[in-house]
């Protein structure tokens, strides 16, 4: 059975498509752009090529394929090129489609090469790890790391649909799994008490009864943060609360190199951090603090850096975060568990304080 979410944006509207397998509704998506005359290509990483072979001959008829080594490293100057001269190779046109099929690596790349190549070409989406199924598949964020800082090239570019086929995730490594549970976990933290208290009574596993309500409830959240703040203009809140923990997180992935400690891996330290600079600012208690840090340590997520971090480097990523307005790092901090607002004027000893907790030095 095929579960329809509208993500609202006017024109640009678009459906969230949840079942099991979905081959068949992506393979008949694919013949009816070829009917229409419309030439379809396929991205993907050389773990998920090999690992899900029947799934792309099945749902892919006649779709040239380029194959990318996966990683976040991926996620650079030379593929988004690599990307783009593929384009050019299959000829696509204006009218052409590609379709992204991995994690939030392979959705942000190609994202960004659809939204740069003519100056836009559609583009689907078909997230194969918990991490982007609920969270960099939708909302039309997409982008490349640079040396200096995560994300700091991109674009918004909203896809044409999303296909979110829950089965993909039984053969999710476990340690990709947990670094998806961080998002998960985020949104519980930032909107949703209700979900955080369920996932606090029962961590969520790939074999739970409740991982497809679980993931749809986060792509629920993440529609309405969008809808209403679809290019993150607003002044306070809006779509930055979704980077909860990031500012920190991101900061971590820099500094220790990309790779390292995969995104949702640094994001559930980067948790643990704004929950100690949310009670720094008075607004959450010692116990909610120690709540947060179990229920990520549940989910086989760090709450430390593993290794000691050199506080002057993560300040100074920190500073480069694509959130900075007017010279000040924003940071989303929790007034409760399920509450969230944005915050410019923190003080940098309170980072440093908050990142030495974590494990800087």
């Amino acid at each position: 059975m095929v579960e329809n979410l509208t993500v609202q944006l006017a024109e640009r509207s678009y459906a969230l498509s949840f079942g099991a397998t979905l081959v068949e509704e992506i393979r008949a998506m694919v013949a009816d752009l070829h009917s229409a005359g419309r030439k379809v290509v396929v991205l993907t990483d050389a773990n998920l090529a090999a690992e899900q072979a029947d799934f792309f001959t099945e749902a892919f008829v006649g779709c040239p394929r380029l194959v990318v080594e996966a990683g976040e490293g991926t996620k650079s100057l030379t593929v988004f090129g690599t990307v783009l001269d593929f384009l050019a190779a299959q000829k696509i046109d204006r009218g052409g489609v590609l379709i992204a099929v991995g994690g939030g690596v392979i959705g942000d790349l190609g994202g960004f090469a659809a939204a740069a190549y003519l100056r836009g070409i559609d583009f689907y989406q078909v997230p194969t790890t918990l991490l982007a199924m609920v969270d960099s598949s939708v909302g039309g964020k997409t982008g490349i790391n640079l040396a200096a800082g995560k994300n700091l090239v991109g674009a918004f570019h909203q896809p044409q649909q999303v296909f979110i086929a829950t089965s993909l995730l039984q053969s999710l490594p476990e340690r990709e799994f947990a670094a998806g549970m961080a998002e998960v976990i985020k949104y519980g933290m930032l909107y949703d008490a209700a979900l955080f208290a369920e996932l606090e009574q029962n961590p969520l596993n790939v074999q739970s009864d409740s991982l497809s309500a679980v993931v749809r409830r986060c792509c629920e959240i993440k529609a309405k943060i969008v809808a209403e703040d679809e290019r993150e203009t607003a002044k306070e809140g809006g779509r930055a609360l979704l980077n909860l923990g990031h500012t920190f997180g991101h900061a971590i992935e820099q500094v220790a190199g990309y790779g390292v400690y995969l995104h949702g891996e640094a994001i559930g330290i980067g948790l643990a951090a704004a929950a100690r600079l949310s009670q720094k600012l008075g607004h959450l208690t010692e116990a909610d603090v120690q709540r947060i840090e179990a229920m990520i340590t549940a989910h086989q997520l760090p709450v430390r850096v593993r290794e000691p971090m050199a506080l002057d480097d993560l300040m100074n990523a920190v500073a480069l975060d694509k959130k900075v307005r007017a010279g000040l790092p924003r940071f989303v901090v929790m007034t409760a568990i399920g509450t969230t607002i944005t915050k410019s004027d923190v003080e940098s000893a309170m980072a440093e304080a908050c990142f030495r907790e974590i494990g800087a030095v």
